[in-house]
């Protein structure tokens, strides 16, 4: 069989779904190739990676042969199962992708042929170990072991399928002729014990509880009335960032991915953070999930007991696992000639405030729902919030995880207002022994801080960090997270110098790079796409109803095909950065919600919201 040429250029960012297991995520192109899996979790090695090398990563392909091809995806609606379809001169071809909720560990890659004949084609270079380990591909009984030494020692997984796989030296070839109606499957399997033997009937049974099982987990959720579709996508990419074996949730799928391309801003997200975490649980828990909130505090307090005093460290390994040392790939192009290809993140030793505040916020959002948390773990919170009432002044590398110098940041300071606001309340109501006086002293002590240091009158804005003159997008959360009134003059002020400096069209960066605010990295990064759907909210809180809308939906036209988001921006609009992002899909439900609110009208809040344009000077609009 002759080789199909390997492409020089990776597919683009925004051309890939991704389908998962909430154990790990696979990203799957339009053309029907996964080209990034790590494997067996999120945070394992990659066993395909053509996404950062094409030559050198591996790809699983399963795409129909034909001359001219259009490709189409969708998903499963209301599901994380994706169906690739390719619209030939001759016909039409469809693979169906999943990885079942069994603890198998299994991708499913089901072909048929829907108009015509069609032949499909498969090849699968595995290239284990963030392509640094060499496969040995044996032949298996219905199929191909795929055996190599990684960092836990001798690993492997099997490729089983109903028709003949040839082995090609370290990659696995085949052809199928389909008629029309006919349909043949694949599937790879980790070697795990105990797993159901892979059949035809196994193919069929895992679709349908793979498919009853996410169809029952958005029916739990309440959603807007306004853009539920996109709302419903962003929480099941949200739900597969989550763990269920150990209750972590990572911030992405991927490492590596370009925040500017050609650029050195280059990092591995595939890790927990608090604070991406916290945003996520606050942002699935307004939809009225709760077991994974309850799922994650277990996790952190498990944490919280090994850590210092602080209790916390900013982020963790999917099994809680306190290290992660920044290490180059020196051996990969990186997407598109962007060096280097990171993996592991020094930021993990970077002390950032912030963290404490979204986590006491998602804390305090869960409990009013599930009710007075366990007193064993308010032991543990209440300690953490003791440390902080005597710390939160201490400088750190803010919400942004800069790798300059450390600074009093507003985002530190806001947030650990919020930290020790929230766990006010959530004694208060439920009765918790805290030391109140003390807590309400220092909440109050941070916010006139916030008031007198932070705000730059030449510049008619709360600013970067204390005694700057740069803004940061952050400050978009001081009426989010009810800091500040929106009608408050300063507020406004601040908005209307975020919109100057920050904002085009719908496009918001977190702050502009300067002398004044080096973050230590070379390269102008994109618009950050969790501001700008931060900026929507902010507007909507601040009564310009129809500005907020608008952007809204001029954001949704830079999602990509299936509604999902990477981290960032460009110019052009290309999607840049890790894929899929928490952060972003989060924002987005917030945004949604919020609006929702507004269009319905709020019966809580009658007379609140307030529908007025915004002075526009620029012309935007």
């Amino acid at each position: 069989m002759a080789d199909k040429p390997t492409p020089d250029v990776p597919n683009r960012i925004a051309a890939h779904g991704v389908i998962g297991d909430m154990n790990t995520i696979a990203l799957v192109a339009e053309d029907g190739t996964i080209d990034f899996l790590s494997h067996p979790r999120i945070d394992s090695p990659s066993l395909f990676a053509a996404l950062l090398d094409p030559a050198k990563g591996g790809r699983f392909v399963f795409s129909v042969e034909d001359g001219t091809i259009n490709y189409r995806q969708i998903y499963l609606p209301d599901t994380n199962i994706l169906i690739s379809r390719f619209l030939g001169d001759e016909g039409i071809g469809e693979v169906c992708d999943y990885m079942p909720i069994d603890g198998s560990g299994r991708i499913v890659r089901r072909a048929r042929a829907i108009v015509g004949p069609k032949t499909f084609r498969l090849n699968v270079s595995p290239r284990p170990d963030y392509a640094r380990a060499k496969p040995v591909l044996t032949p298996v009984d219905g199929g191909v072991s795929i055996a190599w030494t990684g960092e836990s020692g001798e690993e492997s997984v099997t490729l089983y399928a109903p028709f003949d796989l040839a082995i090609t030296g370290d990659e696995i070839d085949a052809k199928v002729d389909l008629g029309e109606g006919e349909s043949c499957w694949v599937v790879l399997c980790p070697g795990r014990p105990g797993a159901p033997p892979v059949s035809e009937r196994y193919v069929r049974r895992s679709f349908s509880i793979t498919r009853d099982f996410w169809h029952k987990w958005v029916n739990r959720g309440s959603y807007p009335t306004f853009w539920r579709e996109l709302v419903v996508r962003s929480a099941l990419t949200l739900k597969l960032l989550t763990s269920t074996e150990y209750g972590s949730i990572a911030a992405a799928a991927t490492f590596g991915l370009p925040e500017v391309l050609g650029g050195e801003r280059n990092w591995d997200y595939r890790y927990c953070w608090v604070r991406d975490s916290a945003f996520t649980l606050y942002s699935l828990s307004r939809l009225g999930y709760y077991d994974e909130a309850e799922a994650f505090v277990h996790f952190l307090m498990e944490r919280a007991v090994e850590t210092g005093e602080s209790g916390l460290q900013i982020m963790y390994r999917m099994d809680g696992g306190e290290e992660m040392p920044e290490v180059d790939l020196d051996h990969l192009s990186g997407y598109d000639g962007s060096r280097p290809v990171r993996i592991g993140n020094a930021a993990y030793q970077q002390r950032q405030m912030d963290i404490y505040g979204e986590f006491l916020d998602a804390l305090y959002i869960s409990t009013k729902a599930r009710g007075k948390p366990a007193y064993a773990v308010w032991t543990k919170i209440s300690r953490i919030v003791d440390w902080l009432s005597r710390n939160w002044h201490l400088p750190d590398r803010g919400i942004w995880e800069s790798r300059g110098e450390p600074q009093e940041y507003l985002s530190s300071r806001l947030m650990c207002w919020v930290a020790l606001d929230r766990a006010l309340k959530i004694a208060e109501i439920h009765s918790l022994p805290a030391d109140i006086l003390a807590w309400r002293g220092e909440r109050d002590k941070i916010q006139k801080t916030i008031i007198e240091e932070f705000w730059n009158p030449d510049v008619g804005a709360f600013t970067q960090f204390k005694g700057s003159s740069t803004l940061d997008a952050v400050v978009l959360l001081m009426p989010l997270v009810k800091f500040i009134n929106p009608r408050d003059p300063m507020w406004t002020s601040t908005l209307k110098a975020v919109r100057k400096h920050l904002v085009r069209d719908c496009l918001v960066k977190r702050y502009i790079n300067t002398d004044e605010n080096d973050d230590g990295l070379e390269g102008e990064e994109g618009a950050f796409t969790i501001c700008s759907f931060w900026y929507v909210e902010a507007l909507a809180r601040t009564g310009y109803v129809a500005d907020a809308r608008l952007l809204f939906e001029k954001l949704h036209t830079y999602a990509n095909h299936l509604g999902l988001f990477s981290e960032e921006l460009s110019e052009t609009g290309d999607h840049l950065g890790n894929f899929p992002q928490a952060l972003t899909h989060l924002s987005l439900i917030s945004a949604a919600i919020w609006l929702d609110r507004t269009l319905n009208g709020d019966k809580a809040n009658p007379g609140y919201f307030e529908f007025k344009i915004m002075e526009d000077p620029d012309g935007t609009f």
